[in-house]
């Protein structure tokens, strides 16, 4: 596989470009790319293909499967998957069921350069970027493993999606193509800690797809302890690109906002929360914060979660408080990665 290329990280167009210019029809395209979503194993399996082409392709691409390390299965349904890349790094995705069917949260990094301070993503920095045929595979693997239908699609696995922002985008018309998996934009959700650039170039993208902003506190200097981030872009800057985006693509911002006990939980702190996004086109997901070892972060108590949300609510601030799910199996991003050394 040293000098082939992964067939899974080219697009529609870009196949059309290198089979013509390798003296093939352009429509094969589309028979090639459409393979590469069926989860074939090899080209042989390609079966309205001329024997030329296939050849071709054997001896230009490879198709990318990801090996399974570890499974693990939770008693609520979610299931989580750490996966072994061609060069031996390792990501992880989970699936998660809910009443509108199965939801997947992918990586999109090989670890995380951000190092927020309750995130396991960040332990080892930044390896590298995934590809999109990388990104790709963790959806068809997932799918592969458990034979159920993806109908969502998270982007808020290992990594900061919009620090791989080319690869991501690529990814996401890839997944909605009606050739690929034919999944809609407005399934597909993309997170990001707060790259304000990136916010005003995926608002001029007009995707649909939905924006997800870790905020978790409305303090400056709350935030920037949390999220290091939030010092070269802090909160002002955040909120009025958030801002923009909402008036350019007329759609709404969910914020996350993990409840991190005596940190963020405070009545304060929820008043500066209700404060800063009032009358914003936006919602806000508060998240019981996952346990990561060796980070000295606990979750908030209960009737301090309570006391958050009905502060939220008194003042007119949509919100929803997530369902905890995977707490019995490494639930958070990183979690699994860390205990099998990266």
């Amino acid at each position: 596989m040293k000098n082939k290329k992964d067939l899974k990280n080219f697009s529609l167009s870009e196949l059309e470009v290198f089979l013509v210019a390798n003296g093939f029809s352009k429509y094969r395209a589309v028979q090639v790319y459409g393979w590469a979503f069926k989860d074939v194993e090899k080209f042989e399996d390609m079966k309205n293909l001329p024997p030329n082409l296939i050849k071709f392709l054997s001896e230009n691409f490879y198709i990318n499967r990801f090996k399974v390390l570890k499974k693990q299965t939770s008693k609520d349904g979610t299931i989580k998957f750490l996966f072994s890349l061609d060069d031996e790094n390792t990501i992880e995705c989970v699936l998660m069921k809910y009443a509108y069917g199965y939801s997947i949260c992918i990586s999109t990094q090989v670890g995380c350069r951000m190092n927020c301070k309750f995130c396991a993503s960040t332990t080892g920095g930044l390896v590298r970027n995934l590809t999109s045929g990388e990104m790709i595979e963790e959806v068809m693997a997932v799918s592969r493993e458990t034979g159920k239908t993806i109908s969502n699609i998270v982007l808020m696995g290992i990594g900061e999606p919009f620090d791989n922002y080319k690869e991501v985008m690529k990814f996401v018309h890839g997944i909605n193509s009606p050739y690929g998996f034919n999944i809609g934009m407005r399934h597909i959700t993309i997170s990001t800690s707060g790259l304000v650039p990136k916010i005003y170039e995926f608002a001029d993208e007009k995707t649909q797809c939905n924006l997800a902003v870790s905020l978790h506190s409305a303090i400056d200097s709350v935030r920037s302890q949390l999220m290091p981030i939030n010092k070269k872009y802090n909160i002002e800057s955040l909120i009025k690109a958030c801002k923009y985006y909402c008036s350019k693509t007329n759609r709404r911002i969910s914020f996350e906002y993990a409840l991190i006990n005596g940190v963020n939980d405070k009545v304060s702190d929820a008043e500066a929360l209700s404060s800063l996004i009032k009358n914003m086109l936006c919602y806000v997901n508060l998240i019981p914060l996952n346990y990561v070892a060796g980070k000295g972060l606990s979750k908030s108590k209960d009737s301090s979660i309570d006391l958050f949300k009905n502060i939220l609510r008194k003042n007119k601030i949509p919100m929803t408080v997530r369902r905890e799910l995977g707490q019995d199996i490494d639930g958070a991003c990183g979690q699994l990665r860390i205990k099998e050394k990266l």
